[in-house]
């Protein structure tokens, strides 16, 4: 039986690897974003609907793939889903600095949600 935390947790965490997704088609297309999730999924044990679950792995492998790209990327997801969030204030603190924290954020988020 599962409690309403781990219910949240589990909607905030399809939520992401739906903007992940949404993301990635949108920057890539279609047929790129299977490469990357079969990249993932080959060399990192990381399958789409774990995304969220496995973000650090996830971050590692996108960096490995499209090497400084992934930054771009990694803000995109961020921005959309700080939107999904309505945290669009959040992310004006957030871009003050240098790099965000992207796993971190991203942890913070399936925690507090």
């Amino acid at each position: 039986m599962q409690t309403i935390t781990q219910d949240k947790n589990n909607n905030s965490e399809d939520k992401i690897s739906k903007i992940v997704d949404r993301v990635l088609k949108q920057v890539f297309g279609k047929e790129a974003t299977h490469l990357i999730y079969r990249y993932l999924e080959n060399n990192h044990s990381v399958k789409r609907n774990e995304i969220a679950e496995k973000i650090d792995v996830f971050a590692k492998g996108l960096e490995e793939f499209l090497n400084s790209g992934a930054s771009v990327i990694e803000q995109k997801i961020l921005e959309d889903i700080y939107s999904s969030h309505g945290l669009l204030r959040r992310l004006e603190l957030e871009r003050m600095q240098e790099r965000p924290d992207f796993v971190g954020q991203i942890k913070l988020l399936t925690q507090k949600a």
